[in-house]
């Protein structure tokens, strides 16, 4: 438990029963001293027997060393659940004998008929008190009125979501929309009130002047714009394709990508990064890094601390100013923008996450640009799954960009390899692998986050505009 500082050290008050829950203790930093003090005492002989003996008091100090960290238990203990089971008569049974086995058991003790017993790993997520502060009734304005809410899920959300107007066009549709709605123009129009939002407008504009279809990161990327901004700016000026191969992208309004074959270079290619041991490496060998793990939740065991920022050597000769300091703000120009390898591909460089959603055009690499670009001038139909691509155009793609990756991985880290000697095993697909943890290691591109939070774009965005 010292050796990881992010665990708590746990006290068990009957070690045992595997089924008792302990108490927990927070580590503190402290700077205290050790001391160990022996008392001795010795009875002085007085020569008047009348008198009481005074006894003589002595005190022998040492230090015996310096204490650095401490453990407190200040939280409460859980809820206790024995192995018990209550009889017909009421009567409490205990089960320790018949569940717990202390040495080798024959077959028979497996195939005993036992009532079930299932205790829980955990009751409490926390073991500290917390106050809720509840908030008084709100008192409203003359004239408001509360939002309608659907009686049929009434247990959700604490608010009604804020409308950002989008217009959402499925793959079947027929028609698309030639402009925005007029509660979309309205809102931007209240929120576009100084320079800076009229400049970052007209340069949305010519983007999609440029490029009729975009999505999100790569507008991120190629202009600086607050995330709050951008919410209400791209429903103005074009329309969410919620399925078929524009999938999770933004349409400039009147662009239909079904008519245009030309529009298959602005096709959405959903990548996933893939690992698997029988390949050499486990996902947490990656070098990129997961954007969640579904194993990474707070337990009462567990313990998370901000850890300080600490000076290199590297900062000292760089110099720590107003522009060298890790906390340094950017400039407005490019405050809010990501970089490139959010949305492009390129040779030689790994994405900065395991999952990523490129357009074909941003694939910067002239085989995969090959693949893409088999059947130009012979499109006849734009499919649902393929669009204005040959069939399996995606997984040709997604093949060739995964050896490209597995290179790179050799290269970078030839140990995890040794072992391959094969020329064939280098043309083996990788298997994807979910719910992987995140390792440990440093990665180039982690300062910044393409989502809101979850791993599927398409989803955070419609959590965003519904």
């Amino acid at each position: 438990i010292y050796a990881d500082p992010a665990k708590r050290l746990e006290l068990y008050f009957r070690p045992k029963d595997p089924y008792c829950h302990p108490v927990c203790a927070n580590r503190f930093p402290t700077s205290t001293v050790l001391l160990r003090v022996r008392r001795r005492t010795r009875k002085k002989k007085q020569l008047d027997t009348e008198e009481q003996t005074q006894p003589e008091v002595q005190f022998e100090m040492e230090i015996l060393g310096i204490v650095t960290t401490v453990y407190k238990f200040q939280g409460m203990s859980d809820f206790q659940y024995l192995a018990m089971h209550s009889g017909p008569d009421g009567r409490q049974t205990s089960m320790y004998d018949k569940v717990l086995m202390l040495k080798p058991e024959k077959e028979e003790f497996f195939n005993r008929e036992l009532p079930l017993y299932i205790p829980p790993p955990i009751f409490s997520r926390l073991d500290t008190p917390i106050d809720y502060f509840y908030r008084p009734d709100i008192q409203h304005r003359s004239g408001y009125n509360n939002p309608q809410v659907s009686g049929e899920n009434l247990i959700g959300l604490s608010r009604a979501r804020r409308p950002h107007n989008a217009i959402f066009v499925n793959f079947d549709d027929e028609e698309i929309p030639a402009k925005p709605l007029d509660a979309a123009v309205q809102t931007w129009k209240k929120v576009c009130t100084n320079p800076v939002d009229k400049k970052v407008e007209e340069e949305l504009r010519k983007l999609f002047e440029v490029r009729p279809v975009w999505s999100r990161n790569a507008v991120k990327a190629n202009i600086s714009v607050h995330p709050d901004k951008l919410k209400l700016l791209l429903p103005y000026l074009a329309y969410y394709m919620l399925t078929g191969p524009w999938r999770s992208l933004w349409v400039r309004f009147g662009y239909d990508p079904r008519k245009h074959p030309e529009a298959k270079i602005y096709q959405v290619l959903d990548f996933r990064i893939r690992c698997g041991m029988k390949y050499g490496y486990a996902p947490n060998d990656m070098p990129v890094k997961a954007k969640r793990s579904t194993y990474n939740y707070s337990l009462p065991i567990t313990v998370k601390k901000q850890v300080s920022h600490t000076v290199s050597v590297h900062d000292l000769k760089q110099g720590l100013g107003t522009a060298g300091a890790p906390g340094a703000k950017k400039p407005p120009s490019s405050r809010y923008k990501l970089k490139e390898s959010i949305y492009i591909f390129q040779e030689g460089a790994l994405p900065p996450y395991r999952q990523m959603f490129y357009q074909l055009c941003d694939l910067n690499v002239e085989s995969l640009q090959k693949i893409i670009h088999r059947n130009d001038g012979t499109e006849s139909e734009c499919t649902e799954r393929d669009g204005w691509c040959l069939p399996k155009t995606s997984d040709d793609l997604r093949d060739s960009m995964s050896l490209m990756i597995k290179q790179i991985i050799r290269s970078t880290r030839p140990a995890l390899f040794s072992n391959t000697t094969s020329s064939e095993d280098c043309k083996e697909q990788l298997a994807y692998e979910s719910g992987e943890d995140e390792d440990d290691e440093e990665e180039e591109e982690e300062d910044f986050k393409p989502s809101d939070g979850s791993e599927n774009e398409m989803e955070t965005e419609i959590l965003d505009y519904v």
